[in-house]
């Protein structure tokens, strides 16, 4: 039985060993206070990859097995969407500490199920969410909290693409993904202005769907990710929502694959309080100061790559694990925003009706 073991090294499983696995792997094996111990796949080219870097790490295809067989103090999911929850709740019952990729589930049912697995086994279960340990997320954060924008009022959050509809994996299936860009790109620009926001409760949500260039061949338009699915495409390409938390802020979302905007990709949020407001990138604060309308910007932020910014949520999984440090994604904020995702797409199901939203 997995359980987890009181050592200076904390030992690592995964469950899940493609793309996203690799990059936590790296990071991982960097650290000299972990060991990769086992890697469970049910593709076994991905099994082969990871055991040529990882030589003395076991291999399986059936992570029940492994948690049987190895001595784990955590296990990292990496698994498609529909696969988040049963793992989890599985790694966690066998008393492993559980990295569990975005989003948290496919739905909200889902996520209390494991929030409460994390509860009753008494193990910690964080959800991915590395950009709210950006510095620009971490920076805005801090000075919502020196109450450098009032009261929030609004906020404006997007994730868009031009022509960015993934031609691998299974991002475009709702049956294995539970949704296109809100639940795989805009839930990052969701969460991290939520957090920068304060994490307020929400309460209602409404949000309009439309798919109307994924459910077609790709064509001769020269695009990056050009050559997708499109036989089985059935999520989204451009949703635009809006969510209404108790404190009577207000969010506007707007995410897609595949959208005729200007730009090639555009990742962002902006807020705006009674006091100031702020955009995410370029990282502004807009107040009133000494009579005048001012914009602050930090002199100095540090490294907002997203290998950086990656690394970041494995450093602060490993810090909180294995020397009891914070906990950078408590579960309840992870909740909540799966909260929204459902919300949202409940309301799409329903025409655009305004929603309540289910905690």
């Amino acid at each position: 039985m997995a359980r987890s073991a009181k050592k200076t090294r904390l030992r690592v499983g995964f469950i899940g060993a493609g793309d996203i696995a690799e990059l936590q792997m790296t990071k991982f094996a960097s650290r000299p206070d972990v060991d990769l111990v086992a890697f469970t796949d049910l593709n076994e080219q991905s099994l082969e990859k990871s055991q040529a870097s990882y030589p003395d790490a076991a291999i399986y295809t059936d992570y029940k097995r492994m948690l049987k067989q190895e001595t784990l103090d955590a296990v990292s999911v990496c698994t498609p969407n529909r696969f988040h929850a049963e793992p989890t709740i599985a790694a966690l019952k066998a008393g492993c500490h559980v990295l569990c990729e975005k989003p948290m589930a496919m739905t909200l049912t889902e996520g209390r199920r494991m929030a409460k697995a994390a509860a009753q086994a008494n193990r910690q279960l964080v959800v991915a969410f590395q950009y709210r340990l950006d510095p620009r997320t971490q920076y805005l954060r801090r000075a919502f909290e020196e109450g450098a924008f009032g009261d929030v009022l609004f906020g404006r959050v997007q994730a868009m693409r031009r022509r960015g509809i993934p031609n691998w994996g299974v991002f475009g299936q709702k049956a294995l993904s539970g949704g296109g860009p809100i639940i795989d790109i805009g839930v990052h620009v969701l969460e991290m202005a939520h957090y920068t926001m304060g994490s307020p409760q929400p309460v209602s949500a409404s949000a309009d769907m439309f798919t109307y260039l994924g459910n077609q061949p790709s064509g001769v338009i020269a695009s990056p990710m050009a050559g997708w699915d499109y036989k089985t495409y059935d999520v989204e390409d451009l949703a635009v929502g809006r969510i209404r938390f108790d404190n009577g802020a207000v969010l506007h979302i707007e995410c897609a694959f595949a959208a005729h905007i200007g730009e090639r990709s555009l990742m962002n949020f902006q807020l705006m309080g009674s006091r100031g407001g702020a955009t995410w990138e370029p990282t502004v604060i807009h107040t009133d100061e000494a009579g005048h309308m001012v914009n602050k910007q930090p002199a100095w932020l540090a490294d907002t790559s997203f290998k950086a910014v990656f690394n970041r949520k494995i450093d602060s999984f490993v810090e909180q694990i294995l020397y009891k440090g914070p906990c950078a994604v408590p579960v309840e904020d992870a909740l909540k925003v799966q909260s929204m995702l459902s919300a949202l797409y409940d309301s799409a199901q329903r025409n655009g009706k305004e929603v309540k939203v289910r905690l």
